[in-house]
C-alpha cells in the first residue's frame, strides 16, 4: 500500500494515476472540498481517501505501508501565516519521516526550487547537501521547505535512524493537467493559454532586475509527466536516496513560453508587459535552472520533455479538449 499526501492535488493526482495504472493499492490524503478538485482523481480513484487531520490516527494503527509520497503542503509563495506553514510543511514532514523510519517504509517528499531564493547563476542551483547552509530562500514557503531539507541533513549527520529509502525532490516550475484548482498558484502556461484563447495578448511581468530585459526572466519549466517519471524511477530503484533537483536542466525565458503557448494554440504571438505586483517584489525568482548532475549520476537516464513539446501536449491534449483532466 502506498500513501500519497496531497494526492488529489496537481502533482499528487498525476502520480496517483500512474500508480493506479500499475495496479498499486493507494491511499490519498487530501481534501476534495466543494469545487471540482474531485475530477483530478475521477478516472483513477484511490482505494481510500483520508482527510489530512485523520492521518496521524490512521498511522497509529501501524498499517502495512511500503512507501509514502509526501506531496501535501502549503505551497503558496505569498503565504503569510508562519505558524500554519510550520505545522503543515515542517511538523507533518518530520512526523512522517519518523514514522517511516520506525516502520520500514520508504519516504519520498516534495522540496522546492524556491529553496534557492535569489540565486541567479547556474552554479548556484546545485542540490549538493553540503551547500544547504548557503541558501537564502526569498519567501516563507521556500524557507519552510529549506528548513526540512536541513533537518534531514542534520539527522543523517547525527546517525539517526532513517527510512530504508528517502528522497527529497526540489521541484522546479511544473506544469500540466490537473492544476486547475490552484488559483493564483496555477502555472504560467495555463494563465497564458487562457489569455490568448480569448484573443488577448499574453501578459508578462516587466523585469524588476537592473540590466535584465522584460520577458528575459528565465525558469526551468518541467512537464508534470517527467516529474512523475522521476518519482516512479525512485520507487523502482530502492537503493537510491538523497536530495535531488527535479527540473530539466534548461532555463527558458518567459518570452519562449509565451511563444510556445501561442504556437500550440494556433494564435499569433502578441505580448504585453505589466508591472510586477507589490506582493511579489523582492520575492520573485528571475532565474532558475536545475543542476541535474546528481540525479543523472544516481542512474536516471530518461530524457526530459522540451518546453515546446510539453506546452503543445498540455494545450492540445488537455486545455483545448472537452475534458482537460488526466
Amino acid at each position: 500500500m502506498i500513501i500519497i499526501t496531497g494526492g488529489a492535488g496537481f502533482i499528487g493526482s498525476c502520480l496517483q494515476a500512474a500508480l493506479r495504472a500499475r495496479g498499486e493499492e493507494t491511499i490519498v490524503v487530501d481534501w476534495l472540498g466543494t469545487g471540482d478538485k474531485w475530477r483530478n482523481v475521477a478516472r483513477h480513484a484511490p482505494d481510500r481517501l483520508l482527510a489530512p487531520e485523520a492521518l496521524d490516527d490512521f498511522l497509529a494503527t501501524r498499517p502495512y505501508v511500503t512507501a509514502i509520497f509526501h506531496l501535501g503542503a502549503i505551497s503558496e509563495t505569498t503565504a503569510r501565516d508562519g505558524d500554519l506553514v510550520w505545522r503543515t510543511n515542517i511538523d507533518l514532514s518530520t512526523r512522517l519521516w519518523d514514522w517511516c523510519a520506525r516502520n520500514g517504509a520508504r519516504f519520498i517528499y516534495a522540496s522546492s526550487a524556491a529553496t534557492y531564493g535569489g540565486a541567479d547563476r547556474p552554479e548556484q542551483f546545485s542540490d549538493d547537501p553540503a551547500g544547504l547552509e548557503a541558501l537564502r530562500p526569498l519567501n516563507l514557503y521556500g524557507w519552510s521547505k529549506h528548513v526540512f531539507d536541513r533537518q534531514v541533513a542534520a539527522r543523517l549527520e547525527r546517525g539517526s535512524v532513517a527510512p530504508p529509502q528517502w528522497a527529497g525532490l526540489k521541484f522546479f516550475n511544473v506544469y500540466g493537467p490537473n492544476e486547475y484548482h490552484k488559483g493564483k498558484m496555477i502555472s504560467v502556461v495555463k494563465v497564458k493559454y487562457d489569455e490568448v484563447r480569448q484573443g488577448l495578448p499574453a501578459r508578462l511581468f516587466r523585469s524588476d532586475v537592473a540590466g535584465l530585459a522584460d520577458g528575459a526572466q528565465a525558469r526551468d519549466f518541467i512537464w508534470v509527466g517527467d516529474v512523475v517519471n522521476v518519482m516512479l524511477w525512485l520507487l523502482d530503484t530502492p537503493g537510491v536516496s538523497g536530495l535531488f533537483n527535479c527540473g530539466t536542466g534548461v532555463a527558458r525565458t518567459y518570452l519562449d513560453l509565451a511563444r510556445a503557448v501561442c504556437n500550440a494554440a494556433g494564435r499569433p504571438c502578441q505580448v504585453d508587459f505589466v508591472d510586477m505586483p507589490d506582493a511579489l517584489r523582492g520575492q520573485y525568482q528571475s532565474y532558475t535552472c536545475a543542476d541535474m548532475t546528481r540525479l543523472r549520476t544516481a542512474g536516471y537516464t530518461r530524457p526530459f520533455t522540451s518546453l515546446e513539446d510539453g506546452v503543445r501536449r498540455y494545450v492540445q491534449d488537455y486545455l483545448a479538449a472537452a475534458d482537460p483532466y488526466l
